[in-house]
């Protein structure tokens, strides 16, 4: 794998979805989790796909339940918590592993394409790759990053 096209994840409603659809487009590739204390940061993801998604900005949110279980529910539960509480109009992806032994390869691609402070291991909910429109990754943000500090390096790639 050595692109973001090589892979395809089923969306929160089930749907396959080849992520080659984003193809020329700046991705931005969040763990997400709806009880963590940086749960917070939907709200930031959302002002950043709106602002920028015109201009050919995506932002595909993995939900993963692998730090202090914080995101236990099904899909539906997770779908519905992102419309109500943030407005999420951002692609969500079916809930998956990003460390271990079962990390999805799409994790296992990027942390390999960019190491973070732990080798390359996740820290926690809402670290972030961004991406650009070759679908190469070009950096790796911490959990604690605000999405609107990404917004100049975001703008940049556009």
């Amino acid at each position: 794998m050595t692109a973001l096209s090589d892979f395809s994840l089923p969306l929160l409603d089930g749907t396959p979805q080849d992520l080659s659809a984003y193809d020329g487009k700046v991705v931005l590739v969040v763990n997400v989790a709806s009880r963590c204390g940086l749960t917070p940061q939907y709200e930031g993801l959302e002002a950043l796909y709106r602002q920028y998604r015109d201009q050919g900005l995506v932002i595909l949110g993995f939900p993963c339940n692998q730090f202090a279980g914080q995101e236990p529910g099904t899909s539906a539960e997770i779908a519905q918590f992102c419309a109500l509480t943030y407005g999420v109009s951002f692609p969500v992806f079916e809930r998956i592993n990003v460390n271990g032994r079962w990390a999805h390869p799409l994790y296992k691609w990027l942390k390999h394409a960019a190491p973070g402070t732990l080798g390359e291991a996740i820290k926690w909910n809402f670290t972030k790759f961004l991406l650009d429109r070759r679908g190469q990754v070009v950096s790796r943000h911490a959990p604690t990053t605000e999405p609107a500090a990404l917004a100049p390096e975001i703008a940049a790639l556009l």
